[in-house]
């Protein structure tokens, strides 16, 4: 085993729906991140509490159930949380999430404590410009909420806005950690940021939220409207993290806009791409 991958046990889970599911996990004391990254989480699914094999004599599925299986997650908590908390959603047959939505407290997973990814802010060059857009979708929320728990995120910028799409309201998960945000992080710091909460629901009607895809919002000037925000070569650093398709259309939409990527520490849209 890597001397990298260390055990973690799973001390808490909160189920949103069938099919999404948060948990939190012990620390281990040298795991550091900067918020934005994303760990690699391991699970050999005969360990867990639930596993019971059903046909001893199939060598070849006990073989498989027995190798350790790692997929890439997104941490939500902040840097300097005592323990590290993931947001899931369930794949049908998924190697991987269809053996973690099992999960009990007390289970063991694998964590490899080394971070990967370059959705931070510390990829911006200085000066920032005053305006953080975070456009997620689904479990691509995770990175966002754990730049929102660092304070120095709300110092500095002057407004973040943080769309959040989701199919139905009840994957919309969070709600109530990010309405208190504000009050939480933002009165810990001088002059914080504003942040503008902006729902999005795309297959139901829910009252408050908007319905479109994210790159239709922006083009149509929806987004930025009720932002009350514009989109600024100048003043506008922009993130996406969520479903690949989105991440496509959407930088499509953001370009035709005026806005470019971020390369070397300029520009304006900066991605993740660990799918």
């Amino acid at each position: 085993m890597s001397d990298n991958i260390q055990t973690v046990t799973v001390l808490s889970k909160t189920t949103w729906t069938p099919n999404l599911f948060s948990f939190t996990v012990s620390r281990p004391d040298s795991f550091k991140f900067t918020a934005g990254q994303f760990v690699r989480l391991g699970v050999n699914p005969s360990q867990l509490k639930y596993y019971q094999q059903t046909d001893a004599s199939d060598e070849t599925a006990d073989s498989a159930l027995n190798e350790d299986v790692f997929r890439a997650y997104s941490i939500v908590s902040s840097p300097f949380d005592e323990v590290i908390e993931f947001f899931s959603i369930v794949i049908p047959d998924g190697a991987f999430t269809s053996q973690l939505q099992h999960l009990q407290v007390g289970d063991e997973l694998l964590l490899n404590t080394m971070p990967f990814g370059f959705l931070t802010l510390a990829r911006y060059q200085k000066p920032l410009p005053k305006d953080l857009w975070l456009l997620a979708t689904g479990t691509g929320l995770a990175p966002f909420l754990s730049m929102l728990q660092d304070l120095k995120t709300w110092e500095d910028y002057e407004h973040i806005v943080l769309a959040y799409s989701a199919r139905s309201l009840d994957e919309l998960a969070y709600v109530e950690k990010i309405e208190s945000l504000q009050e939480d992080f933002g009165t810990l710091v001088d002059n914080p940021a504003k942040l503008i909460f902006i729902p999005i629901v795309t297959r139901e009607p829910v009252e408050g939220a908007l319905s479109e895809r994210l790159p239709k919002l922006l083009l149509e000037g929806t987004l930025q409207a009720r932002a009350g925000i514009a989109l600024d070569i100048d003043t506008t650093h922009v993130m996406l993290c969520g479903n690949p398709d989105m991440v496509e259309d959407t930088k499509e939409a953001l370009k035709t806009l005026g806005l470019v990527m971020n390369r070397r520490g300029e520009g304006n849209i900066a991605v993740e791409n660990y799918w």
